[in-house]
């Protein structure tokens, strides 16, 4: 006897919504990988990026996502910003994290809600600890400008990254007592500050690595290389 198989409550050949929903999921996935979206540095929109065998959403830092090899994101939970996805990334370890760096060879394009699937949060898996990114710290820029209120200037020395916030405050201190009384005199016409950032990943190689040399020793030697 041939025997027919049907859901309860659907008309024979006919979809429940849910399994709709699963449909169209999958075809959303599939239309994200097959297509991805070109992501293009400093467009300030979230991208997906490769983490091992997932995807994961990831959201550049405002105005360190401009560099061709390296940008400044934080892993966020697919589905960022509501509440239910920052309790649930919370115990996954997306908010643990903070700022990391991102070679944009592991950049797939702009994010697209089809990769959802694709991340550990859809596994409901933890991030691992390694994700194969390395923190994007902060750093001190010693900026010279104009005493005349305007923002003419430029910057003097860019120390960073610091591996540790602590590091950086430290130095931070001994430069501000270094300038102490010698912020109008060091170079003419400008006064001299010191700022603490994010460190600019996209432009590392113009930082001096604070923890080489002696930071007051480095600024030292930044004012005697200028020429006003």
């Amino acid at each position: 006897m041939k025997r027919l198989f049907r859901r309860c409550g659907h008309a024979p050949g006919a979809i429940s919504l849910e399994d709709q929903a699963v449909v169209d999921q999958f075809r959303a996935m599939l239309t994200a990988m097959r297509d991805p979206q070109p992501w293009t540095p400093g467009c300030g929109q979230d991208v997906a990026v490769r983490i091992g065998p997932f995807v994961e959403r990831a959201h550049p830092r405002p105005g360190d996502d401009h560099g061709p090899d390296l940008i400044a994101v934080a892993l966020v939970h697919p589905d960022t910003p509501h509440a239910a996805a920052y309790l649930h990334g919370r115990q996954l370890g997306y908010t643990d994290r903070s700022w990391l760096c991102c070679e944009t060879t592991t950049i797939l394009g702009l994010w697209q809600p089809g990769y959802a699937p694709l991340t550990h949060a859809a596994a409901n898996l933890p991030l691992p600890d390694d994700v194969g990114m390395e923190p994007a710290h902060y750093a001190l820029y010693m900026e010279a400008r104009k005493r005349d209120d305007s923002l003419d200037g430029f910057t003097l020395l860019r120390l960073g990254p610091y591996t540790q916030t602590r590091h950086a405050q430290q130095d931070y201190d001994r430069l501000t007592a270094a300038l102490d009384g010698r912020e109008t005199t060091l170079v003419p016409g400008h006064r001299v500050s010191a700022r603490y950032a994010p460190f600019d990943v996209s432009d590392h190689q113009k930082f001096a690595d604070p923890y080489e040399a002696d930071a007051v020793a480095l600024l030292d030697a930044a004012v005697a290389g200028v020429s006003v």
